[in-house]
């Protein structure tokens, strides 16, 4: 690729600073130009010798118009998703928002089709859907090395007994640990599966000074099939778990499946180990398969490759490549979000109402 796509990164706080900006300085192709936070030192003091060039600049909605970019990447808190990447598209740009896409369905519909009538690529940061912990256990299942999957349980867990000041912690629109961690666990369950029938959830809070929820139990339950009965994918996540349980436990009609060890890459990227670092995303921590006399195997978790997201971005841009997260697959976690806080509230199961157009993003 001669000539790089331009970037602008909106957003430099841990998210901006610990996954977007080193992937984009590391991907071939795209060019990091302008960085838009209030925080002129810390980028310099965070990307040394990497910053030199750099443009940064306060105002975020100046920065989604910038004349000298094509890709505006929204890394900024959740409650700004939606007026970013609407603004962006409206300047001709391309976008990348983190996760979670906005704070409502209507908001995710509304930004997909303003893509779609725009022409523009515009793409969910799902990094998760290339950790080396869910893609071991993708390739297990497509392999079918324990038969018909009846039982999923994935975690992301936390031990974080005191309530932090930040954001992501105070009764805000769009904080809490299921709208943080919950489209992590939820979109790897979209993928791995397509869409449940129904949704069933418990959300809650737990510690003593939460502002917000802090621990989340999702049921996710799909019908039977001609390979095997009912399926059930049970998503967990807590702050206060100091113990760790498995990453994820499977169980089929001819095994069952433990990844115990979590992906790397964001432990790496937090102590400052380059992407492009022959270490990075290697995974110590193997995929053990057992039947019912044991432990059968062990299997070596492929390589996490977080980057690849970004890589594909780009082949989607310059080349008219497949969008690795499409706006339709974000709508339809969108739902699962919002179905998963009504199913809590309302103490039952419920279905995703989704129209059959958006039920074919995971057909």
């Amino acid at each position: 690729m001669t000539t790089p796509i331009p970037v602008a990164l909106i957003g430099f706080g841990f998210v901006g600073r610990t996954f977007h900006a080193p992937y984009l300085l590391a991907t071939e192709g795209l060019e990091l130009r302008v960085i838009c936070s209030s925080q002129a030192e810390t980028i310099q003091q965070t990307l040394g010798d990497q910053a030199r060039g750099l443009e940064v600049v306060s105002d975020p909605q100046a920065a989604a118009a910038h004349p000298e970019v094509e890709l505006v990447v929204i890394a900024s808190p959740n409650a700004t998703h939606h007026s970013l990447a609407k603004a962006a598209l409206d300047a001709g740009k391309h976008v990348v928002v983190d996760k979670p896409f906005t704070l409502d369905l209507a908001q995710a519909r509304e930004l997909a089709e303003l893509a779609r009538t725009r022409n523009k690529v515009l793409s969910v940061f799902q990094n998760r859907r290339w950790d080396s912990d869910f893609l071991a256990v993708r390739e297990a299942i497509e392999a079918g090395t324990i038969g018909a999957v009846v039982e999923l349980e994935s975690r992301i867990d936390r031990f974080r007994p005191e309530v932090r000041d930040r954001w992501r912690e105070q009764a805000l629109p769009g904080s809490g640990l299921w709208f943080d961690l919950g489209p992590h666990l939820a979109d790897q369950a979209l993928e791995l599966f397509g869409i449940p029938d129904e949704v069933e959830a418990s959300i809650a809070s737990l510690r003593p000074a939460a502002k917000t929820d802090d621990w989340a139990q999702v049921v996710l339950h799909y019908g039977p099939t001609a390979e095997r009965g009912a399926l059930k994918v049970t998503l967990h996540a807590s702050m206060l778990v100091a113990a760790q349980s498995p990453r994820f436990v499977l169980h089929g009609l001819e095994g069952g499946l433990i990844k115990r060890g979590a992906d790397v890459q964001e432990d790496q990227l937090r102590g400052g180990v380059s992407p492009l670092e022959p270490s990075f995303g290697v995974d110590p921590d193997p995929l053990r398969r057992y039947d019912a006399d044991g432990l059968v195997e062990e299997r070596p978790a492929p390589t996490g490759r977080q980057r690849h997201y970004y890589e594909l971005v780009r082949d989607a841009i310059a080349a008219g490549g497949d969008n690795p997260v499409p706006p339709r697959q974000a709508v339809v976690l969108m739902a699962l979000l919002e179905t998963a806080i009504r199913a809590a509230d309302q103490g039952r199961r419920l279905p995703l109402e989704l129209s059959d157009e958006e039920r074919a993003a995971w057909a």
